[in-house]
């Protein structure tokens, strides 16, 4: 899998551009402001129908302008595929595959598989446990349409849910059957999204600590620990110890929506006792294994995009994970940095084909 040429039109600060790509390493080197990130992120929005870093589309439209459009050529399986993505102020976003428009978006999720790494992904330590669900699901969903559909209609169901509540607050009724015809229905999907978050984070563990040995050269101890209240209770239960509360709330307050993913090195949290190093590094092991993990279970190598690598790690760290190149660990690489010299000079020592760009 790999993406062979690129079209830019209106996309955030890039009115127009065009590229083509190796099949190995391409690097965008530049200034800051230029348009680095942006190209990636349009790289990722032909992957997973949004950005990475602004999920609104119409904000992605450049100013002034009506309409952004994505093209992207990728070759899967020795086939040509033509991605595009295009939306116009006011109207609904159009992806499609070969000239064919999805009628759901959710079909096209994970047939370009594709990693990320940013320094946005501090915001895993940093920000609320909705980002850390987010990541699981995105792996997850990446190589399992059923759980994604799964997904989507239990946040659907949790909508509607919580609209009954407030409905009941507002009019100063209630009806304990009406809200238990939603119980009943959302209880076997929690129970179902659960059970494989609990399976791949089982798998996924091991191969994380792999990776941030790997990267560190040392042996501290770092776990992913998933926290869910279905660990102790059934959803049927939660909803029945909370009711009150959640009436009180006017929002449906326990479940599977809850999860969080605790982030732990040396047994304590590394949002509050790890150091910078140590949180970068443990953020780039996490993406090397959501990498590994998508390439494992689809058998194909995802595309690798390393935003600004070198805010995250050392010259020595960055020169270790780009050797991985000579072991065919990773197929394509999209890089993007500051500094051509320091870029071209790494990028050599692969001894493998690349393409740079200087915006």
């Amino acid at each position: 899998m790999f993406l062979n040429h690129l079209t830019l039109l209106n996309y955030k600060n890039i009115a127009s551009k065009s590229f083509d790509f190796t099949s190995k390493i391409n690097c965008f080197v530049g200034k800051n402001g230029v348009g680095k990130t942006n190209i990636l992120d349009a790289i990722y929005h032909l992957a997973y129908g949004k950005s990475y870093f602004n999920p609104l589309s119409t904000q992605n439209i450049k100013h002034e302008e009506d309409f952004f459009l994505l093209d992207g050529v990728f070759i899967k399986n020795s086939k040509e595929e033509k991605i595009s993505c295009s939306i116009k102020r006011g109207q609904k976003k159009i992806i499609k595959r070969n000239n064919k428009i999805y009628e759901r978006l959710s079909e096209h999720i994970g047939f370009i598989p594709l990693v990320i790494i940013s320094p946005s992904d501090s915001d895993l330590i940093i920000e609320g446990s909705e980002i850390r669900r987010k990541f699981i699901d995105t792996v997850i969903s990446t190589l399992d349409h059923h759980y994604l559909n799964q997904l989507i209609q239990y946040q659907k169901l949790i909508t509607q849910r919580n609209a009954l509540l407030k409905y009941f607050a507002l009019n100063q009724t209630f009806d304990k059957d009406n809200l238990a015809i939603y119980d009943e229905q959302l209880a076997p999907l929690g129970k179902i999204i659960f059970d494989k978050r609990q399976h791949f984070l089982n798998e996924f563990t091991p191969i994380f600590q792999k990776y941030h040995t790997h990267i560190t050269n040392q042996n501290e101890k770092v776990q992913l620990v998933y926290q869910s209240q279905l660990m102790n209770s059934s959803m049927i239960e939660l909803f029945h110890q909370n009711l009150s509360k959640d009436r009180a709330l006017q929002y449906t307050s326990n479940g599977i929506h809850k999860d969080d993913l605790s982030f732990e090195i040396e047994g304590y949290p590394i949002k509050k006792f790890g150091s910078q190093g140590q949180q970068k590094s443990f953020l780039i092991a996490l993406k090397l294994a959501q990498f590994e993990f998508i390439k494992k279970e689809s058998g194909e190598l995802p595309i690798l995009l390393f935003d600004d690598i070198f805010d995250k790690l050392d010259e020595t760290r960055v020169e270790k994970i780009i050797s991985m190149v000579n072991d065919a660990v990773f197929g394509q690489i999209f890089i993007s940095d500051t500094h051509t010299e320091r870029t071209e000079s790494i990028i050599k020592s692969t001894h493998q084909s690349y393409t740079l760009f200087n915006l």
